[in-house]
């Protein structure tokens, strides 16, 4: 196993490097964003009259389709919408309300946790996008049904149905959802949206977070007793590994939750777990599939979990309120951005429909990885839009 002191070392050494000017990376930016505004415009032409989902690129680098069910379905609407608010085409508009419209049945879907994906990443961005009354509707209800997986006695909203491994899972992941609550408590539904959400959050600080700001990935709960049965690390190398995107999930998550409460505990968290991603990142920026998979550095990085990252980096030094901080976070973001803009990570010139290359979906099962997703696609707009509107903020200031 990489030993933990000379990954912080090698952390420092990326610190120091010299990154990209503020004005050189936005020029790959600008060009990335038109590399995928030209790869959504040929999926979307190439997919006709069907209503496709997609989430892996395939052998021969075209998109694998899902059912709407799937919680990757949002993602793609998602993208469609980023791209219009980067270039404002009426394709884009009119394409992304298609597929917008199609997931509207997700909204009663209670059996899943990533309602909030599904239904936030497409309406959610519509709305803010466009003002539809009707979008606003779709969200309020997906929200309550997202509501309905929550347990007083544990705490937590329920993340995937109980089976033969588990009795009441809560995944890291589920972080990200609380924003479709928090959403929905500021804009019409019922307070109570707001107190699970805060519930939810306060728990997964207290049971997943480890004291060196490392995750578990799952941890199991007894339905009676409320009592926790397990703490895992299902898509990681083990246990008491850390799983690169779970991680970047939780920086994600605890930013998002500071940011809708101002409370100083989810700071402290979103520190701590953002700390131990970038002090343990390889000089390029982009993450191991597992922190401490063995073999590293000669194993898979994944693209997913430094998109996602990066986009929470880039808002987390926004709230940061000590400047260290602040320029320790938003350095790594430029850089992990400036890598995933460059030819080892953009998919320009190869044969993938996606954006990204070289993103892991699931290590341990073989399932998707090396790949392009439509979800490390999805926060890499995210965080290249994020970034320009800084970039846009300070030129204003």
């Amino acid at each position: 196993m990489w030993n933990p002191l000379i990954l912080q070392l090698v952390a420092a050494t990326f610190i120091t490097l010299p990154a990209d000017t503020p004005d050189e990376l936005d020029t790959k930016i600008v060009h990335a964003l038109d590399f995928s505004r030209q790869q959504f415009i040929r999926t979307v032409n190439s997919s006709g009259d069907s209503l496709l989902y997609f989430r892996a690129s395939g052998p021969a680098g075209e998109w694998s389709t899902v059912p709407t069910e799937d919680w990757t379905s949002g993602f793609f609407p998602g993208c469609l919408w980023k791209t219009y608010e980067w270039c404002e085409e009426k394709l884009f508009r009119s394409a992304a309300e298609r597929w917008t419209a199609g997931l509207e049945s997700q909204k009663f879907n209670n059996r899943t946790h990533d309602i909030g994906f599904m239904t936030f990443c497409s309406f959610g961005n519509g709305y803010r996008l466009t003002g539809n009354s009707h979008y606003k509707e779709v969200l309020l209800q997906a929200a309550q049904t997202l509501a309905t997986r929550f347990n007083p006695k544990i705490g937590c909203i329920k993340s995937w149905e109980s089976g033969k491994e588990w009795a009441y899972p809560v995944i890291i992941d589920n972080m990200m959802n609380l924003e479709l609550l928090f959403w929905a408590s500021k804009n019409g539904g019922p307070a109570p949206l707001r107190e699970i959400a805060l519930s939810h959050a306060q728990k997964t600080m207290n049971t997943h977070v480890r004291s060196d700001g490392g995750t578990y990935h799952v941890v199991d709960y007894d339905t009676a007793t409320g009592e926790i049965t397990k703490k895992q690390t299902h898509q990681g190398y083990s246990d008491e590994s850390v799983w690169a995107r779970g991680q970047a999930w939780a920086v994600y998550g605890f930013t998002m939750t500071f940011r809708e409460t101002g409370e100083a505990r989810f700071l402290a968290t979103a520190r701590k777990v953002a700390d131990f991603f970038v002090d343990r990142l390889p000089p390029d920026g982009v993450p191991y599939w597992d922190f401490y998979a063995p073999g590293i550095p000669d194993v898979q990085r994944d693209a997913s979990a430094a998109a996602i990252a990066s986009s929470a980096l880039i808002e987390l030094s926004t709230l940061e309120t000590d400047a260290p901080r602040q320029a320790k976070y938003l350095s790594a973001a430029r850089r992990i951005l400036a890598t995933l803009c460059s030819p080892a990570y953009l998919a320009e010139g190869t044969g993938s429909a996606g954006i990204l290359n070289h993103a892991v979906g699931n290590m341990p099962r073989n399932g998707e990885v090396d790949v392009s997703l439509i979800y490390a696609d999805y926060y890499f707009l995210d965080a290249m839009l994020r970034f320009r509107g800084l970039q846009s903020y300070r030129a204003g200031e």
